[in-house]
């Protein structure tokens, strides 16, 4: 685990300790880090959406230009793939996962 997300997870207890002043401190921190990971998300979405829209034009343009009279198998098994991505939502890491190899305390 990374020092800051541990430097976060200890900051979370004892809450009823803290001022008010640290509460809104901790939350403008967290939501600023929040959209910053959102934007890089958009961004990255941005990016996989260009490459999909490339490697299916790619398959239309041998199709059509006569280098494969059908498209493969493998090829329709690809783009269905690709199509589908949109669709399945991300799997989150099981919380002990990210922590397997942490031998930092």
């Amino acid at each position: 685990m990374a020092e800051s997300e541990h430097t976060d997870d200890e900051a979370l207890l004892n809450l009823q300790d803290k001022s008010n002043d640290d509460l809104r401190k901790l939350l403008d921190d967290l939501s600023s880090e929040e959209d910053e990971l959102s934007y890089r998300r958009r961004v990255l979405h941005g990016r996989i959406d260009i490459l999909r829209a490339e490697l299916v034009r790619r398959l239309a343009d041998d199709h059509a230009g006569g280098k494969r009279d059908v498209i493969s198998g493998s090829d329709l098994n690809r783009l269905i793939e690709i199509l589908a991505g949109d669709l399945r939502a991300p799997r989150p890491a099981p919380p002990q996962a990210a922590d397997a190899g942490d031998t930092e305390s």
